[in-house]
């Protein structure tokens, strides 16, 4: 079995999935830096497939962006002024043939990460 690569989103000043973020994917080598993806999450706060599929999964360093601000900014019409979290970038590993959970735990002035399962 080949890994693949999940994740999801949770609003944690709403206490809600985060819903209609964009996610970018990208595979790192060295000093480049590769597209591999982009996905919106789902109501869940969810993508509705994989990440990144068995099909296409290779072990090596990875980024997540998330695209946070656009999201609080449509919950938020009264926002003025830049935001102090725009995107979320993750950079992290996969040296297994697994599955890889990385959840992203937002507000409009913080964030977490973990690996999930």
């Amino acid at each position: 079995m080949a890994g693949f690569l999940t994740t999801h989103v949770l609003d944690t000043v709403r206490g809600t999935p985060g819903a209609g973020i964009k996610i970018d994917l990208y595979e790192i080598n060295g000093d480049a830096r590769c597209h591999i993806a982009s996905l919106t999450t789902n109501s869940d706060g969810r993508t509705d497939a994989p990440i990144l599929p068995e099909s296409d999964f290779r072990k090596g360093i990875y980024e997540l962006v998330f695209h946070v601000g656009e999201y609080f900014d449509s919950l938020d019409a009264t926002a003025v002024g830049p935001r102090f979290l725009d995107t979320v970038p993750l950079r992290f590993g996969m040296s297994d043939d697994t599955h890889y959970h990385v959840p992203l735990l937002v507000s409009p002035y913080s964030y977490s990460t973990y690996r999930g399962s």
